[in-house]
C-alpha cells in the first residue's frame, strides 16, 4: 500500500515529468497520502486510490515501486515499540515467511508493467533471493540488487520483457 505516499511523492519530486498513482487498502491511508501530495505541491501529478494493489488499477506503468509488508508474523512482537505503536499491523505483517505480499505482487507485475518496465521492491534482510525467484517465476528478469546504507541488499529491480 502507499501508506503516507512517501515513495511515490519522493519519486515524483526527483522526476518532474513523471505522474503516478498510489494504492492502499486503507481509505484513511489513501486520504493521508493525498493530503501529503497537497502539502508537497505534487497533487496535480499524483492520484491515490483505496483498493487492493493491482485489483484497483486498470493501466500499465513504466515503473512500479513497492515497500510491502515483509516482516514474518512471528517476528512482529519483537519490533521496536516506535514501529509497532505507529504502523498498522497489516503494513508490517508479511505472513509466516514474510513473502505473502511478494507472491501477490510478482504475479500481478507482468500485467501492470509496460514492456521493458521496471518494478523496484523493498524487502527485509535476507529476502532478496526468495523474492527474485518469485519475480523470475512470474516472467520478470532480475536486473539489479541494491544495498541500503549499511550494505544490506534491500531492493530488487525486476524488468518485464519487452
Amino acid at each position: 500500500g502507499t501508506g503516507t505516499g512517501c515513495l511515490l511523492l519522493a519519486a515524483l519530486s526527483e522526476y518532474p515529468q513523471a505522474r503516478g498513482v498510489g494504492v492502499d487498502l486503507s481509505p484513511q491511508a489513501a486520504a493521508l497520502a493525498k493530503r501529503n501530495s497537497v502539502r508537497t505541491g505534487l497533487e496535480k501529478r499524483s492520484a491515490f486510490l483505496a483498493g487492493s494493489w493491482a485489483d484497483a488499477l486498470n493501466a500499465r506503468f513504466d515503473v512500479v515501486l513497492s515497500n510491502p509488508p515483509y516482516i514474518e508474523s512471528g517476528d512482529l512482537t519483537g519490533l521496536m515499540p516506535e514501529v509497532v505503536q505507529y504502523e498498522p499491523a497489516r503494513a508490517l505483517d508479511g505472513g509466516a515467511d514474510g513473502l505473502d505480499a511478494y507472491r501477490i505482487l510478482c504475479a500481478a507485475l507482468p500485467a501492470l508493467l509496460v514492456p521493458g518496465g521496471y518494478a523496484i521492491l523493498e524487502m527485509g534482510i535476507g529476502q532478496i533471493d526468495a523474492v527474485s525467484v518469485l519475480g523470475v517465476a512470474s516472467g520478470l528478469r532480475d536486473v539489479a540488487h541494491k544495498a541500503d546504507l549499511g550494505g544490506i541488499e534491500r531492493a530488487l529491480v525486476l524488468q518485464s520483457d519487452g
